[in-house]
């Protein structure tokens, strides 16, 4: 016995479910972000930096990683591609959160931007912290972001 697949259906598809995004294209508002491809992909490289976080008394590394996570898929949405290693690494770098504890008014600020930012009602604090990082910023590699300064 052959195979016989289905009948071939004349006429061009045409987008006809409910929820189908059909002649809008992409929406342009503030603070929805960028889109990119396979952005879910940065929590499974955030997990390999896990053991090098260093994390003050009072920081969750859940909510570390929301927020770094989001500054990671910035960088990757600005050039073209899906999440990388450095793209993580550039943004946990970029916070300290990769190098000695911080001390003093950095170390507070700090701990004050990232807490709550995993909570499901933590969103827009997760956008502010990738808002603060400009594209100037987001092009540089993980060694030339330990030069930088970020809230001076």
């Amino acid at each position: 016995m052959f195979y016989r697949g289905p009948r071939r259906q004349l006429g061009s598809w045409i987008a006809t479910r409910p929820g189908e995004v059909v002649g809008i294209g992409q929406i342009d508002s503030q603070r929805l972000g960028t889109p990119g491809p396979d952005q879910g992909y940065a929590l499974f490289l955030a997990r390999f930096f896990l053991p090098r976080l260093q994390l003050a008394p009072n920081e969750q590394v859940e909510d570390v990683v929301a927020g770094c996570v989001g500054v990671a898929l910035k960088r990757s949405a600005l050039f073209g591609r899906a999440p990388i290693m450095a793209d993580l690494e550039m943004a946990f770098t970029l916070f300290g959160f990769l190098s000695e504890l911080p001390v003093g008014l950095w170390a507070e600020k700090r701990q004050s931007m990232f807490s709550g930012v995993a909570h499901h009602h933590g969103y827009a604090a997760a956008r502010e912290i990738a808002d603060l990082v400009g594209e100037d910023l987001l092009r540089l590699n993980s060694d030339e972001v330990c030069s930088q300064d970020l809230f001076t």
